[in-house]
């Protein structure tokens, strides 16, 4: 045992450059052999301190909302998570008259701070290996057949624990492209409130400029509470009654810093990469996922920017969808050209070439992983994922009319039974504006006309538009938001009445839902036999690598990364390792030239000190603003803790760089970076800022 340990050591020091390490690992089975080479780096802890004991370094870290990652910074119960995390709840509250997104917020006491409806926070408890249980039961199933086994066993699994402790959930999740499952157990609050957040000139600082792009220096958090039932500090509904969490152990803060080869470490929930995709696959999601995905927001976003930027009541409204949609629209286009620039297909190809000759040699799924069968099924989807992309992006819950047709697919909401079956929407037209939705609306149906050739994915609305509106766009959008009993607030809409069918919302809703349902008759069996063969590939990866630890894809479950601390070269030309107020100052200069550079004057005072007192870095002596490291992140780790060897926190993960943005299918070693917001850049706005005295002395900053 320990031979074998020892060899992998060494297989690690030669094949993982100290400069990068690529992996998102599970915890509760981490090679032994990853630990070594994390003790190398400079982690301090034992290693049951990362996920076994009760005061282990996973117990401080959440999933957020189920779309981010957080941590927990105080014995209160507090919460720290990027500020694009919290930007919906933030916006939520926000009204012109009191803009907290546009200004900030600060709740001076408990009583201030704002719940959140439908807001929530996970902790793992445990993970575990089921593989045997339910593989047995997926044999020779379709893959629908195979997602109802799984759901039906969740269920079960779910019913038993609840039996021990109401307040735990499982779930049961595919690892290793299907050749694995694990079942992960959860505790989850839901009394989530606002607590404090920066102005949006500094929690997005640089915008849309600067988003992907280093250096950076945005401060990019916003702070919650987990809020408890006072009999039994568990999970509870929203009350008034209701105390702050206290939690078993949580994140001490470092206000030490870091310098160039320090150890960090992050841990949350990254949501999906594809790193063990074929050549063939990566193709497919250049052409037929991101340049389509990009055609279409251009559009939309365009729409929501012009009437965001005439109105302070729709900016309010759409700020958070904007950005939400622009992030992954510029992702996308990162994505390919890095596709482009490194040869990844070209590599991959030369990869699975060599596994062919290994599968020669060893005779390993001989007869059942095919790469020329992989490749054909490949190239007949092809067209038809670019219109299932368009289809997504044109009319799945893009308006508010798409919306509502989706709810009522799902059944959302339906009340009743027999002729009484109805639903109610309710008035929720605080949260869109009329004439950016039907111009929207407007405009992404003509896109999909002008994109989509095939007439079988076209729905027969559109017959409609030019035989009863002669192509006129607008008009028949304009009739569907007036006339159509989707559109009613606050009314019971009845299935069963007659005039319901007849109603032209409702058939416009039925005409996409015909064509979602073409489009997914026409895929279904060639989808069913790639993910086949996807499948066999990774577990043949897997087999010629069984010498080497290897990690699954990222699945929104939470995972750990380990790199250092450092800067990159691009061209010969060292990027820096790290910004300082003085580099924000001299950006916000430049707020003339560029509105996503603006930032109140008081902040032009606070990044023109010279004394930051204990927030000043011990060894620059001045304010650290964003940081980088190699560890290997996607999205869903915006907010995730990164950790020093101690376990400390010195900061919150963001976003990654431009340079690296094919990571999710390639861990590029020598460019892939995290960008993080530094722990006292927050803490200093917090305390200079935001005069938050309390919630200083809480999370036990020396001042």
């Amino acid at each position: 045992m320990k031979k074998t340990l020892l060899s992998l050591v060494m297989v690690l020091a030669w094949t993982m450059p100290s400069h990068a390490d690529e992996g998102m690992w599970t915890l509760y089975n981490l090679p032994q052999a990853i630990y070594e080479q994390m003790k190398q780096y400079g982690f301090q802890l034992p290693m049951e301190q990362l996920y076994q004991s009760d005061n282990a370094v996973k117990n401080a870290v959440v999933n957020f909302g189920g779309y981010c990652s957080g941590v927990v910074v105080s014995s209160e119960g507090l919460v720290f998570t990027n500020h694009h995390c919290g930007f919906d709840a933030i916006r939520r509250h926000s009204t012109v008259e009191h803009d907290y997104m546009l200004n900030g917020f600060v709740a001076q006491s408990y009583e201030e701070e704002l719940p959140n409806e439908d807001l929530f926070v996970s902790f793992m408890i445990e993970q575990k290996d089921v593989t045997d249980s339910v593989m047995t039961l997926l044999k020779g199933k379709t893959m629908r057949q195979q997602g109802d086994i799984v759901d039906s066993l969740e269920n079960a699994w779910q019913k038993a624990i609840r039996q021990q402790d109401s307040t735990l959930r499982v779930e049961v999740k595919p690892f290793y492209e299907g050749n694995k499952y694990y079942c992960t157990t959860y505790r989850d609050f839901e009394d989530v409130r606002l607590v404090f957040t920066v102005p949006k000139s500094m929690g997005k600082y640089g915008g849309e400029t600067d988003n992907w792009m280093w250096p950076r220096q945005t401060c990019d958090y916003s702070v919650f509470r987990i809020y408890a039932d006072p009999k039994t500090n568990g999970p509870a509904k929203y009350s008034k009654d209701n105390v702050p969490y206290r939690p078993q152990s949580w994140a001490r803060v470092s206000m030490d810093g870091y310098k160039p080869g320090d150890f960090a470490m992050i841990m949350g929930y990254p949501g999906s990469t594809s790193r063990y995709l074929s050549s063939y696959g990566i193709q497919e999601r250049r052409d037929a996922i991101n340049a389509p995905r990009v055609q279409v927001r251009a559009i939309k976003q365009e729409v929501m920017l012009r009437h965001m930027r005439s109105s302070e009541a729709v900016r309010i409204m759409y700020e958070s969808k904007y950005a939400s949609s622009s992030n992954y629209w510029k992702n996308s286009i990162g994505m390919n050209k890095c596709i482009d620039s490194i040869g990844l297909i070209q590599q991959k190809r030369a990869f699975e070439q060599r596994i062919s000759r290994w599968m020669d040699e060893t005779g390993y799924l001989k007869g059942q992983l095919d790469f020329d069968s992989l490749q054909r099924l490949y190239e007949k989807r092809m067209v038809l994922r670019r219109y299932q992309t368009l289809f997504r992006e044109t009319f799945v819950m893009q308006d508010e009319l798409s919306q509502r047709v989706w709810k009522n697919r799902f059944g959302i909401g339906v009340k009743g039974e027999g002729k009484k079956q109805h639903v109610v929407y309710e008035d929720n037209s605080k949260e869109w504006d009329q004439a950016t939705e039907r111009e929207m609306l407007t405009a992404l149906l003509k896109n999909y006309r002008l994109q989509v050739t095939d007439m079988r994915f076209l729905p027969a609305f559109y017959n409609t538009i030019y035989m009863k509106y002669h192509g006129d766009y607008a008009a028949y959008v304009n009739d569907l938001y007036d006339k159509s009993v989707l559109m009613q607030s606050g009314k019971p809409v009845y299935f069963k009445k007659k005039s319901y069918l007849k109603d032209m919302g409702v058939t416009y809703g039925l005409d996409i839902m015909e064509v979602y349902e073409e489009l997914r008759s026409a895929m279904s069996k060639l989808s069913e036999d790639i993910a086949t063969q996807e499948r066999l590939l990774c577990a043949a990866v897997l087999r010629m690598e069984q010498d080497l630890p290897n990690y699954s894809d990222a699945n929104f479950t939470m995972r750990m990364t380990y790199g250092q601390i450092g800067e990159y070269s691009l061209g010969g030309k060292p990027s820096g390792y790290y910004t300082t107020a003085r580099s924000l100052w001299e950006k916000m200069q430049h707020a003339d030239e560029n509105v996503e550079y603006y930032a109140e004057p008081v902040m032009h005072q606070l990044m023109a000190e010279k004394n930051f007192g204990p927030y000043a870095d011990p060894l620059t002596g001045t304010l650290q603003l964003c940081f980088l490291s190699n560890n290997d992140i996607t999205g869903g780790n915006s907010g995730s803790p990164i950790f020093n060897g101690k376990g400390e926190l010195l900061g919150l993960a963001f976003d990654g760089n431009w340079d690296s943005l094919a990571s999710d299918i390639f861990f590029d070693r020598q460019l892939a970076r995290t960008i993080n917001v530094d722990v006292r850049y927050m803490l200093y706005l917090m305390d200079c800022w935001g005069h938050a005295t309390r919630l200083i002395e809480e999370i036990n900053v020396p001042r």
